[in-house]
């Protein structure tokens, strides 16, 4: 290896264990729960941080089947919340490993690497 050059075996071992990080990071991420709620807590989702619906609730109280249009709309607020945590869970979670290997690469130039 002449001076100056990265080690490419250190490069791989990083990038390997970036990997490793990765999955762990988005194992967690399908297995913790988030809840999005709308109308004061009367609707509320349960989701995991990847975004698959575990449980939805709905206070008996908001049901009136004369507004239907209101349940739907808190429904769909009680989602977007959720989603919302749910990204918000990603970024902590994910952010850390989304530029790592391109400070480790040295800018190599190569995709994804810096």
């Amino acid at each position: 290896m002449q001076p100056g050059q990265p080690d490419m075996q250190m490069i791989l071992q990083q990038a390997q264990k970036m990997q490793e990080q990765l999955v762990a990071a988005q194992a967690e991420l399908a297995s913790t729960e988030v809840t999005g709620q709308a109308g004061n807590g009367l609707v509320q989702v349960t989701t995991t941080a990847a975004g698959e619906v575990r449980a939805v609730r709905i206070d008996p109280q908001i049901v009136d089947p004369e507004d239907v249009e209101t349940l739907q709309d808190l429904l769909v607020g009680a989602m977007q919340d959720a989603a919302r945590a749910a990204q918000e869970l990603q970024a902590e979670k994910m952010g850390p490993l989304a530029g790592g290997l391109g400070d480790a690469a040295g800018g190599l130039g190569l995709p994804g690497l810096g």
